[in-house]
Order: C-alpha cells, then sequence, then structure tokens
C-alpha cells in the first residue's frame, strides 16, 4: 500500500461530501425562503450550524407536507390533491424509512433529512410521528374533541418543535416538552388563521363537538353566518394556543443564546397572527393573514429582551404543564 494513500482518498472524501452539503443547503434555503418567511426570519438569528440544519429539516417537513397536501412550498391547492394522495403517502414512508436507515436518495429532501437525523441522532419515532399525522390527513380523521385536534398538532408540528430543538443540542425532556409545546401553539393558531381555505379544500381540524355547539354540522366557508359562528371557534382556539406558547416561553431559558432568540421571535411572530386574526375579526380571513417586515423587526428586538429576562430571572421551566397535551416519549 503507497504510503498516505489513505490520507488522501479521505480528504478527497471529504471534500466531496462538503461541495454535496453546500448544495444540499443551497436548496433547503431556498425553500424555507418561499415557504415559510417567518421562520426563515427566525432562523438567521441561530448560529450558523444550527441554522444549517434547521434549514435541512425544515426542508424535508416542508417537502413531505407539499407531497401530502399537493401543494408547492405551502402555496397553490392542487384541486384534485386528493387523487393519489394514498400513493403518495405509500411514497413518503418508504422513502422516509430509506433515509433513517442512512441509506442515499436522489431527492434533496430525504438527503436532508438522512444528514440531520445522523448527526444530531434523533430518535427515528420523531420524524415517523410527523408520518403518522400526514396519515391523519390522509385518512380524513375526524377531530371529535380539542384532545383529539391537539393530538393531531402534536404530529404535525409538536414533533417538529422536538426534532428542532434536538438539533440545537436539547435532550432534557422537560425543555423538549416545551418545544412540543411551541409547535403545537404555532399549529392551533394555523388551524385559526386557515379556517376558511381548509374548509374550501374539504379539511376539518376544528372538533366536531365545538362545531356542533355553534349548529354547525356542516361548514359553509362562503356563508357570513357561518364565519361569524367559525370565527368564535378560532378565537376559542387562539385561547388554547395561549398557554402553549407560555409554557414554551418558559422553556427558552434552557436553549444557547443565539437558539434562543431564534425561538422567541419565532413565538412573537406567530402568535402576532393570532392578534391581528382578533383585532380584524372575521374580515381577517378575506386575505392571507401576515407580518410586515417592519412589524417583524419590533418583534426581533422584543424576543431578545425575552432572552434577557429568561436569564435575569433564571426562569427555567415556569407554569406547569399538567393541563396540556403530554407528548408520547
Amino acid at each position: 500500500m503507497i504510503p498516505g494513500t489513505d490520507t488522501s482518498q479521505q480528504k478527497q472524501a471529504a471534500r466531496e461530501a462538503s461541495v454535496e452539503t453546500k448544495a444540499l443547503l443551497a436548496i433547503s434555503r431556498e425553500t424555507i425562503e418561499a415557504g415559510s418567511k417567518s421562520f426563515a426570519t427566525a432562523s438567521k438569528l441561530f448560529d450558523s450550524r444550527t441554522r444549517d440544519d434547521a434549514v435541512l429539516l425544515y426542508a424535508w417537513c416542508r417537502y413531505a407536507d407539499d407531497l401530502i397536501d399537493g401543494q408547492t412550498l405551502g402555496h397553490d391547492q392542487q384541486a384534485d390533491f386528493r387523487q393519489g394522495q394514498q400513493e403518495r403517502l405509500d411514497e413518503l414512508k418508504q422513502r422516509t424509512a430509506v433515509a433513517l436507515e442512512g441509506k442515499r436518495d436522489p431527492e434533496p429532501a430525504f438527503e436532508a433529512l438522512r444528514h440531520v437525523v445522523a448527526r444530531h441522532r434523533i430518535p427515528h419515532e420523531h420524524p415517523l410521528a410527523l408520518v403518522r399525522g400526514f396519515e391523519m390527513d390522509v385518512a380524513e380523521r375526524a377531530y371529535v374533541t380539542i384532545a383529539d385536534t391537539e393530538d393531531y398538532c402534536y404530529h404535525v408540528a409538536g414533533v417538529v418543535g422536538v426534532m428542532m430543538a434536538q438539533v440545537m443540542g436539547v435532550r432534557s425532556e422537560a425543555t423538549l416538552d416545551r418545544a412540543s409545546d411551541l409547535g403545537i401553539a404555532f399549529q392551533l393558531t394555523n388551524i385559526a388563521r386557515d379556517v376558511i381555505d381548509d374548509a374550501h379544500a374539504g379539511r376539518v381540524y376544528l372538533p366536531l363537538d365545538w362545531l356542533k355547539e355553534e349548529g354547525l354540522e356542516r361548514i359553509d366557508p362562503d356563508s357570513s353566518e357561518h364565519r361569524q359562528r367559525l370565527y368564535k371557534l378560532a378565537l376559542r382556539l387562539l385561547d388554547r394556543a395561549d398557554p402553549h406558547y407560555e409554557s414554551a416561553h418558559a422553556g427558552i431559558a434552557a436553549l444557547p443564546w443565539r437558539s434562543a432568540w431564534a425561538i422567541a421571535a419565532a413565538g412573537r411572530v406567530y402568535r402576532d397572527i393570532g392578534r391581528k386574526l382578533r383585532q380584524e375579526g372575521p374580515d381577517a380571513w378575506k386575505q392571507r393573514i401576515s407580518t410586515t417586515k417592519s412589524r417583524k423587526l419590533v418583534l426581533l428586538g422584543l424576543a431578545l429582551k425575552d432572552v434577557v429576562l429568561s436569564r435575569a430571572r433564571r426562569r427555567r421551566y415556569g407554569p406547569l404543564r399538567d393541563a396540556l397535551y403530554q407528548r408520547p416519549v
């Protein structure tokens, strides 16, 4: 054997891996910039390594969501998205399993998942829990109670919060609970914001017992009377999200400085969506609720204050979670 051959081969492999990772990151950054401006803004506050891996994880989550929902970067819902949905779910399950086994896939999103899971030793049950959330959509699960709705919220968002926290280096189960709470709060806010759009697509995430209380056996999203009743339920969802936001806020003290700022900012920006829905009433549904760049800058400043105060007060765990959703562990 020629001396130094192994070292040369290792260096070449490292260079090739670096080029591949950079290409993967470039694609993933494009995905987050187009798919979620709010998260893209918050992610800039991470340190570079955490930001890169958070973006890679987001890319897989976004790809999987779009694959099942027949969307492009969370937008442009296809009218016939139900057609072939089971087959797309089966594909997602199979390719996710392959990525979790550490095998390569030509699709960048699955390569992103493979990379992040391996680097941070993310338990396989977490990405698989997200897939089960998409399975609920394909099966058109009926959400009878708010507990059912929150179970869905955990599977499509809370577990994403858990994985993101693990990318930040979190291993404490108590802190991971807070991360799950933030994801659930985000999803409850999403449902409140998207009630009308979801109804047009034939999706209902509002608890059926809540709808029954409002005398709604079915939803007519174009009926002004129905919108008034739906708005009451949207406010109930936002009220339900509040303690999850508070719980998550208490967990930022356990995060590294820059990660804490990013997460506090994301929480501020998302909670602001609920604020606008509360202020504008049912008219807020006439267009997609969003946050302006100038408002985001204000919220970034407030988020930094949150982080400083969390350190000064040494506030790590805050309010008890006994009444909140208990994630499977």
